[in-house]
């Protein structure tokens, strides 16, 4: 079977997974999920992933130079999002892209990656209609589990081209609404406080230490104003 190839990356390498089924319900991507590898290196990164004893695998992969590999067909489900929930969605294997950056998440990722990224995931978001608030995380539908792609991320590099989101200034919100603007942000119930409050400064307050505290609530109020999670959507 012949991938889905960007023809602006005519650099891909296909290697097929064997790790890979159809969507159920025969539902398409709305989700984008980013991740590191925390392997040695990306070579060995695709060489798990296309090891069927490992019973994973994701849609691509990224080196730190800049490499692309495609191990999944876009219209199928590749294994990488595990139990992990993003608002109404329970099977985000089936409604989602996952993406590899080969990295172990303890430094900002190298130029040629970021860049590789960007040219990657606008066709990604053109072709299956993706806005950018469903450009998300590993530790995002996993807070309790999961940190990556982890705090060197940049995930607001990636928001000034309209390929992720990023909150605006605005005024702190009460701070017992937490859970109730986390959850329309789309943080699982299922999930603690504190698992919650990680991920949630793993995408956008990274340096943020304590408690939750009021600049923690602004970020869910904007965020939730702009991009409410299930906005026309629908779970599976």
């Amino acid at each position: 079977m012949s991938p889905r190839i960007d023809a602006d990356l005519p650099d891909v390498v296909w290697q097929p997974s064997p790790n890979v089924g159809a969507r159920r319900g025969g539902v398409e991507p709305d989700i984008i999920v980013v991740h590191f590898t925390n392997m040695q290196s990306a070579d060995a990164a695709v060489a798990r992933l296309c090891d069927p004893d490992a019973q994973v695998s994701c849609h691509y992969v990224i080196s730190e130079d800049g490499r692309l590999w495609q191990l999944v067909d876009e219209a199928a489900r590749a294994w990488h999002a595990g139990q992990g929930r993003w608002g109404a969605v329970s099977d985000v294997n089936s409604r989602s892209i996952g993406i590899e950056l080969a990295s172990r998440g303890n430094h900002p990722f190298p130029e040629p990656q970021m860049h590789m990224l960007e040219r990657l995931l606008p066709g990604i978001m053109a072709r299956w209609h993706i806005p950018p608030e469903r450009v998300i995380g590993h530790s995002d539908i996993a807070p309790d589990r999961k940190d990556d792609p982890g705090p060197h991320f940049d995930w607001r590099r990636l928001a000034m081209q309209g390929l992720a989101i990023w909150p605006q200034a605005g005024a702190a919100a009460d701070l017992s609404r937490f859970r109730d603007l986390s959850a329309q942000v789309g943080y699982g119930a299922e999930f603690s406080d504190e698992a919650v409050l990680t991920a949630l400064r793993l995408r956008w307050r990274p340096w943020a230490r304590g408690p939750l505290d009021a600049g923690d609530m602004a970020v869910l109020a904007n965020i939730t104003a702009r991009f409410p999670v299930d906005r026309g959507g629908q779970g599976a």
